[in-house]
This record gives structure tokens, C-alpha cells and sequence, in this order.
């Protein structure tokens, strides 16, 4: 795209940072239609879940719902604690949600459509995708609030012990694939989707995508149970939905790297990686969209867990499991392409 820039007179850099700002914009509005119709869709799936109705008085089966909703957050209040670190708590909701929008820049929706196709991109999205701790932890720090506080020290706890074992599974899948590339690692998969040979990978690495995205029965930092709302209790108005946005792109994001990762991304299955010359970002975003659906099933099913037992399953179960597992796939690897 750059170089179409620079055939209509622009210098180099200028046209490089127009192309990334195209990238940006297009990410973003992609993100936020998303969002809507996933909020929508969980209103949906809970109220199925749990015999209810859900959503179906604002428009026709309530799919103006999450509009107004939008509408609401953005008339009301915008509220700041007079005991509150003013700037902290201002900047953290966008600590948040623009980590969660960057990473999808590496993204593989099909074999021509990556945003940036980074050759560490899986690098990259363990380096993006720690940050939201730090607005977290900002959140909470600047609330000047004991509730918030303590939810965002759960918050940074939850994300670094769940991120451990999720780099090891990566590695493991780096390993397999011998790239870092995410769209190399999808067309790697073309004769043998990797939720195959690594299944024990795909449901370590679904494990702690739940957890990283707060999702019950890992929602511990917002547990309105103890923390009234976790670390952003004095949030308001769009403050707050930037922190309901975050969560959604994150879940969303997720998903679609799972599908990356294990399912084949825009391949149809393997050995027919394509059907009836359907687009393959068709194909990714169905199988990102199951993933969301299961992910949604799970939180409407299962209780969240105490803080201790959340814990104690990552430093004594996964973290273990995990590195036994990238030993013993190394070893299976070794044994299989020698």
C-alpha cells in the first residue's frame, strides 16, 4: 500500500505512516461493529442459557439495544473522585483498550489479508498483549480507592500467572511451525490443522485466553461480590465502556488467534483449503465467531473461582503442565522430522 503512495508523489515515510494509519482506522471500525454485535449476541446466549429473554423491545429483537446502551454511556457523567490521581485515572482506560486493538494488526483474516504481516508477530502480541496490566494497575492506583485497589492487584496477578503458561504453549506452537509469523503459522496448517498433533495445546492455550480476558470463572478482578466492581468501581460514562470495550476486542482477539493458531485460520479444512471459492476470511471468522460462542457458553455455565484456587490451578497446574508439555512436544518434533 505504501508503494501506491509514493507512485502519487509522497516521500517514503509519509507514505508509510498513511498506510499505517489506514491499518489503524480499519482495524478499529472492524473492532467496534464487532462490539456491538457482540454485546448483543451475549445478552442473547445468557438469556438462552439461563431461560430468559434477553433483549427484544429496542428495535427488532433488540439489536438496537447495545446502540442505546452506547448512547447512554455517552450522556452520562463523567465523574472524577476528588481524592483520585486525576491523570493516571484518566489515562488508563486507553492503557486498556488500545493494546487491545493493536494486536490485531498482526492478525491473519486470509492469505492477502493480514493488516502487517510482522515476521515476529507472535512476539509482538506477548509484548502488546501484557500492557493492559499496566492500565489496570493504573486504574486501580488512581481511583485512590481500596476496592479498585485490590482488583487491580488481582487483575495483575490473574494476568501474569495465566501469561506463563500461554507463552509456553506459543513456543510450543513456534516451535512446531518453526516461524513466528502468524501467517506463516496458518499456512503451515494447509495439510494438517495443529489442533491435531497439539489438542492438549489448543485446550491449555483456550485455558488461559479465558483467564486473560477476565471471563468467568476467571473474573476475579471484577468480582462484585467482594470488590463491588473491581478496579473500575469509580469509573463512569465512557471511562467505563472503554474498559467494556477492552474486554470484548480482547475476547474477540483471542478467538481469532486460536483460529489462527490451531484451527487452520482461513483454510477450510485440511487438504481442502478452500469451498465452493468462498472468500477464506469467511472461514476465519466463522470459526473465531464458534470460538467466541464457546467462550460465552462457558462464562453462563460455570461459577467464577475463589482467588486461591484460581492461583494455585496456574503455578500448580498449568505452569507445570505446560513446560512438561513444550519438553515433550520438542522431543515428539525431533523425533518425527528426523
Amino acid at each position: 500500500m505504501a508503494e501506491f503512495f509514493v507512485k502519487l508523489g509522497l516521500p517514503m515515510p509519509w507514505a508509510y505512516l498513511v498506510e499505517v494509519f489506514i491499518i489503524c482506522v480499519f482495524v478499529l471500525i472492524f473492532i467496534l461493529i464487532n462490539l456491538l454485535m457482540l454485546i448483543w449476541l451475549e445478552r442473547k446466549v445468557s438469556g438462552d442459557i439461563q431461560a430468559r429473554i434477553g433483549p427484544i423491545r429496542v428495535g427488532p429483537l433488540g439489536l438496537f439495544q447495545t446502540a442505546a446502551d452506547a448512547l447512554k454511556l455517552m450522556l452520562k457523567e463523567d465523574v472524577i473522585p476528588a481524592a483520585a490521581d486525576k491523570w493516571t485515572f484518566i489515562i488508563s482506560p486507553f492503557m486498556v483498550f488500545l493494546p487491545a486493538m493493536l494486536v490485531y494488526i498482526v492478525l491473519p483474516f486470509d492469505h492477502n489479508l493480514v493488516p502487517q504481516d510482522l515476521s515476529l508477530g507472535v512476539l509482538f502480541i506477548v509484548a502488546v498483549g501484557t500492557l493492559p496490566t499496566i492500565g489496570i494497575i493504573m486504574a486501580g492506583w488512581g481511583s485512590n480507592n481500596k476496592y479498585s485497589m485490590l482488583g487491580a492487584m488481582r487483575g495483575a496477578a490473574q494476568a501474569i500467572s495465566y501469561e506463563v503458561p500461554l507463552v509456553l504453549v506459543l513456543a510450543t506452537v513456534v516451535m512446531w511451525t518453526g516461524t513466528l509469523s502468524t501467517k506463516e503459522i496458518v499456512e503451515a496448517q494447509q495439510g494438517m490443522w495443529l489442533i491435531g498433533p497439539l489438542f492438549i495445546g489448543f485446550l491449555l492455550f483456550l485455558t488461559c485466553g479465558i483467564a486473560e480476558v477476565n471471563r468467568t470463572p476467571f473474573d476475579i478482578p471484577e468480582a462484585e461480590s467482594e470488590l463491588v466492581a473491581g478496579f473500575h468501581v469509580e469509573y463512569s460514562g465512557m471511562r467505563f465502556a472503554f474498559f467494556f470495550m477492552g474486554e470484548y476486542a480482547h475476547m474477540l482477539f483471542v478467538s481469532g488467534l486460536i483460529s489462527a493458531l490451531f484451527l487452520g485460520g482461513w483454510h477450510f479444512l485440511p487438504y481442502k483449503p478452500n469451498l465452493w471459492l468462498i472468500p477464506g476470511w469467511v472461514w476465519f471468522l466463522a470459526k473465531t465467531y464458534a470460538l467466541v460462542l464457546v467462550i460465552m457458553w462457558i462464562r453462563w455455565t460455570y461459577p467464577r473461582l475463589r482467588v486461591d484456587q484460581l492461583m494455585k490451578f496456574s503455578w500448580k497446574g498449568l505452569v507445570p503442565v505446560s513446560l512438561a508439555y513444550l519438553l515433550i512436544m520438542g522431543f515428539v518434533k525431533v523425533w518425527w522430522t528426523g
